[in-house]
C-alpha cells in the first residue's frame, strides 16, 4: 500500500520523479495516464512514476496539497517544479519538463 513515506523516498531517490493523483471515477485520469507514460518514456532516460489513487490513499493528496484530479507533480531533485491539474495537455507537461530536466542531467 502506498503511503507519504514511500512516495517522499521516491522523490529523494530519484532525480525525476510524476506524482500522478487519479480515481477509478475520473474518466479523465485514465484517459491521459497512458499518453503521459508514454510521452515521459519517449522524452527521458530515466522518470519514476508513483500512481495515487486518491479513493484507496485518502490521506496523501491532502499532504501534497492536491485537491482536483487528475493532478500531477513533478519533481526533479527532490524539488516540485510543477503542478497540474484537470486540463493539461501532454504537450504541455513534456515542454515545461525538458529544459529543467536536461540541465538536471548535466
Amino acid at each position: 500500500m502506498q503511503t507519504i513515506e514511500n512516495i517522499n523516498k521516491t522523490i529523494e531517490k530519484n532525480m525525476a520523479v510524476m506524482v500522478y493523483f487519479s480515481a477509478p471515477t475520473c474518466n479523465v485520469c485514465h484517459a491521459l495516464k497512458p499518453k503521459l507514460l508514454e510521452a515521459l518514456d519517449a522524452n527521458f532516460d530515466d522518470f519514476k512514476v508513483e500512481s495515487v489513487d486518491i479513493s484507496k490513499s485518502e490521506e496523501i493528496a491532502p499532504h501534497f496539497n492536491v485537491f482536483a484530479i487528475p493532478t500531477i507533480l513533478i519533481f526533479l531533485d527532490g524539488k516540485e517544479f510543477i503542478r497540474k491539474s484537470r486540463n493539461m495537455s501532454v504537450d504541455e507537461v513534456i515542454r515545461e519538463t525538458k529544459r529543467p530536466y536536461e540541465i538536471m542531467k548535466k
